[in-house]
């Protein structure tokens, strides 16, 4: 699977000692952009995709590539969302960024009227 979105933050690499042997772990947030409601998702990273990770700045367009990836432990599911690519996204530059609106710019919504009449026979 793949998703775009701007990258936000880096997460220190963690590492440790396993029963196959020592390990490292890090991960990023990529928010993805929409219109009203921008979501930001987590993505771990493990052995050489720590590295592709790291060439990456805060504020730069990319498109990752990832694995989902869920598992039971003791009763209770675990989802991990592993990436195991990440690119630039081409012909954009990381120093882009949208306008800012003033916020007494932005014009509140008027509601409509609502008018009930002897058809409207639903209980709620």
């Amino acid at each position: 699977m793949d998703i775009s979105g701007k990258l936000s933050l880096h997460l220190p690499i963690q590492t440790g000692e396993g029963k196959n042997g020592p390990w490292q772990k890090s991960g990023f947030v990529v928010e993805i952009s929409n219109e009203k409601f921008p979501k930001k998702v987590f993505f771990t990273t493990w052995g050489d995709a720590i590295a592709k990770s790291q060439n990456f700045q805060a504020g730069d367009d990319v498109k990752v590539s990832f694995d989902l990836e869920s598992r039971e432990y003791q009763g209770k599911w675990y989802s991990d969302i592993k990436a195991w690519n990440i690119e630039r996204i081409a012909g954009v530059t990381s120093n882009t960024t949208p306008p800012i609106v003033p916020v007494n710019a932005i014009e509140p919504i008027k509601p409509e009227p609502f008018n009930v009449t002897a058809e409207d026979d639903l209980p709620f």
